[in-house]
């Protein structure tokens, strides 16, 4: 842990780390000791906490500690850290701990809005995480001195599933993956749209699962959706043409897309420039197709794997199969809708998963959670 007042978390992530079965050995700096003690670990965790290198002289320390680590979590990790972590440098026991470790690490940072988004700071990020380096945040919230923002610590618990996540299957790192979630809003007028009942539930669940298998995931998430606390970089957007242009502006770079998000099929021809009144009697609205995004992304597939959704309140699995051949998909997953207990708002969905080269699995009951873990199933061996 670095010196920053979110220390007093670091006291509780120990604990929680060690709850769930881990051996912990903590390393302090110097400025880390002023907010807590080195004895409140030892404590906690029942092992020495460690905070110069000259703590066992002629032991090595900083090797023995990186070596025998399966992960390093740095929490808080301050701006200065982040810095001499990009940079290479290796002036104390925890600097030359992570130069010398070959484990997964993960940053939890925290630190003043303006520190995390100035440019030097953000440069240090994108090389660590180059590196391979985690990131457990940070999040926006209150900060110290009454100011608020982007920069707050992650909360423990959100940083010890990000750890457990650096020990789980990594088969999905280093793919770029494109995830869509939620509705679209196609504006009638300036307060009045034509919607769907998707509430991003199963997108949501697969960029996170794809998150922690590894993947660097960008989720493009439709209006009046919950966003994941960690892990996917989310792009907001409202109408299918914002998700369309969001989607074909990173398509370049991706290695997979997956379609989750309930686009709309159809959207007002014209737009009203003011709110329609209710005076003027029911308006006439004249509908056009949006534009059919999966089968654009078709037609410049090439390596890709083209993931779809097909939402159906009958004859699942038949309108699936027809939509998984006319989009050239390699995977469709068909959902029955317009029930409880399935399809939108629901923790579990009814739904087939339809593959081009015939490996399909028929319609059963889902939790939103095993559902995008045998997609991402899917996608690590296809990769493979």
């Amino acid at each position: 842990m670095t010196g920053s007042i979110a220390a007093y978390k670091a006291v509780i992530l120990a604990r929680l780390l060690g709850e769930a079965g881990a051996e912990v050995d903590t390393v302090l700096t110097e400025n880390a000791a002023r907010f807590v003690g080195a004895d409140t670990f030892a404590a906690l965790t029942g092992r020495p906490a460690h905070s110069s290198l000259w703590d066992r002289p002629g032991e090595g320390l900083h090797v023995r500690l990186a070596r025998e680590a399966e992960l390093v979590v740095v929490a808080p990790a301050t701006a200065d850290l982040i810095a001499r972590s990009a940079n290479g440098l290796a002036d104390d026991l925890l600097t030359s701990a992570l130069l010398e470790a070959t484990c997964p690490i993960v940053l939890a940072p925290a630190m003043h809005t303006g520190m995390w988004e100035h440019p030097a700071t953000q440069g240090n990020v994108e090389t660590l995480v180059s590196r391979g380096i985690l990131l457990a945040g940070p999040v926006a919230g209150a900060l110290a001195r009454e100011d608020e923002g982007p920069g707050r610590m992650a909360e423990p618990e959100d940083i010890v599933a990000i750890c457990e996540a650096a020990l789980a299957s990594r088969d999905l790192a280093g793919r770029r993956i494109i995830v869509t979630a939620g509705p679209t809003h196609e504006p009638i007028d300036p307060v009045r749209y034509i919607g769907n009942r998707s509430s991003g539930k199963m997108g949501i669940a697969i960029a996170s699962e794809a998150s922690r298998r590894g993947a660097m995931v960008t989720l493009v998430l439709g209006p009046g959706t919950a966003e994941p606390r960690l892990g996917p970089d989310v792009v907001r957007v409202r109408t299918a043409e914002e998700l369309r242009e969001a989607v074909l502006t990173r398509y370049a770079g991706s290695d997979a897309v997956i379609m989750a998000a309930a686009v709309a099929d159809f959207r007002p021809k014209v737009v009203a420039d003011g709110k329609l009144k209710k005076e003027q009697g029911p308006p006439e609205i004249v509908l056009e197709p949006t534009p059919d995004i999966l089968r654009e992304l078709a037609g410049r597939k090439g390596a890709r794997i083209l993931v779809g959704f097909a939402a159906e309140t009958s004859d699942v699995e038949a309108e699936g199969r027809r939509k998984l051949a006319s989009k050239g998909l390699d995977l469709l997953i068909a959902n029955l809708v317009g029930r409880e207990g399935t399809g939108f708002g629901s923790d579990t969905t009814e739904a087939a998963i339809l593959a081009a080269d015939g490996s399909d699995e028929p319609i059963r009951t889902w939790t939103k959670a095993e559902l995008a873990d045998a997609i991402c199933d899917r996608l690590a061996a296809s990769f493979s």
